[in-house]
């Protein structure tokens, strides 16, 4: 069996022996694995349990080394510990602000980038792009470019930040490869490493992205999992609440307003979810079954759902969050 050869989609290493591991393919001479096959013709999701601890022994790895590292994170869900890769990390790094596409026009890239400013993690550059639209791409490539120690340029971040897409991007821009990373809504789709050689001077070594055990796509399924991930900008709503009315978001997400005067909730979260407002809700007890988590909201913060958005709310109060007791919400500064 040829163990040196890797999957060019999640970057296991190819295998024809038993169909129950990673890397399995029915012949050595194919270029991807099963899974990877079936995700990208059929869409077929089929998933794998890895531990963060293989992941942060990657990271290791690139930390002993000098090149450059891009860490891709998405700005609907920004990493809560975005220190965490820097701290394990001390190669020169560009912090990549990826799927502003997402967010609606009117949000300026200045204030995105003067929110992180404020966090005091020291990474070389910050820049905003859009896989998914191309946008400021050359950009991007014009500072990595400024930074490279060598020809190897290192991707990290979390699952779902959209790390296969933006490499993507740069096979089709800058590259006569016609090698393609599997992309997918769900988590752990890319295994192991996998290197791409863009051109003679630059190759992209893509990592495997961090689990995030408290967002909640690991709870949902597939088919939600691609409904909460946007597919175009997204349109926020607006609900103004009264005390003793709640926000229900599709069967995994209730919001209850306890105390504090009208209120406006504004939610950054898919276009295709479904959102009902309840007008009196003491007595409804509706989704009441999961875990409640109580908020005394100070003005101008969000109430961010790992995984799937945030929601603006404007003044002081008082909420009850009842969602599945696994998904990890907390409340930041507004980033809008």
């Amino acid at each position: 069996m040829n163990e040196k050869k890797k999957c060019l989609g999640c970057g296991v290493a190819l295998q024809d022996q038993n169909v129950l591991q990673e890397g399995y393919t029915t012949n050595l001479e194919n270029d991807i694995c099963q899974r990877c096959f079936r995700m990208k013709n059929y869409g077929e999701y089929q998933v794998v349990a890895k531990s963060n601890e293989e992941y942060i022994e990657i990271l290791q790895s690139v930390a002993d080394t000098k090149d450059l590292v891009l860490y891709v994170t998405d700005l609907l869900n920004l990493d809560r510990n975005i220190k965490q890769i820097r701290e394990l990390i001390p190669n020169k790094m560009i912090l990549v602000l990826n799927k502003k596409d997402a967010l609606p026009k009117s949000v300026k890239e200045d204030k995105l980038i003067h929110y992180l400013e404020k966090e005091h993690i020291n990474f070389d550059e910050v820049i905003v792009v859009s896989a998914n639209k191309n946008y400021n791409i050359d950009y991007l490539m014009k500072k990595m470019k400024l930074y490279q120690t060598s020809k190897n340029v290192y991707v990290v971040g979390h699952t779902n930040a959209g790390k296969s897409s933006l490499i993507n991007k740069f096979i089709k821009n800058y590259s006569d490869n016609d090698q393609e990373l599997t992309m997918s809504p769900l988590p752990s789709t890319t295994l192991n490493t996998v290197q791409i050689k863009i051109n003679e001077y630059l190759t992209i070594i893509d990592t495997p992205g961090l689990v995030d055990n408290g967002s909640i796509l690991n709870y949902l399924s597939p088919e939600m999992v691609k409904k909460i991930s946007p597919k175009k900008e997204i349109k926020p709503k607006t609900y103004q609440l009264r005390k003793n009315q709640s926000l229900i978001v599709e069967d995994f997400l209730r919001i209850d307003y306890v105390e504090g005067e009208k209120n406006s909730f504004t939610l950054f979260l898919s276009n295709d979810l479904k959102v009902k407002r309840l007008l009196n809700s003491a007595n409804k007890e509706e989704l009441k079954d999961l875990n409640k988590i109580t908020y005394q909201m100070k003005y101008d913060e969000d109430l961010v759902i790992n995984g799937l958005g945030f929601i603006k709310i404007v003044n002081k109060g008082v909420i009850d969050v009842y969602i599945d007791k696994n998904v990890e919400t907390y409340t930041r500064k507004s980033l809008i």
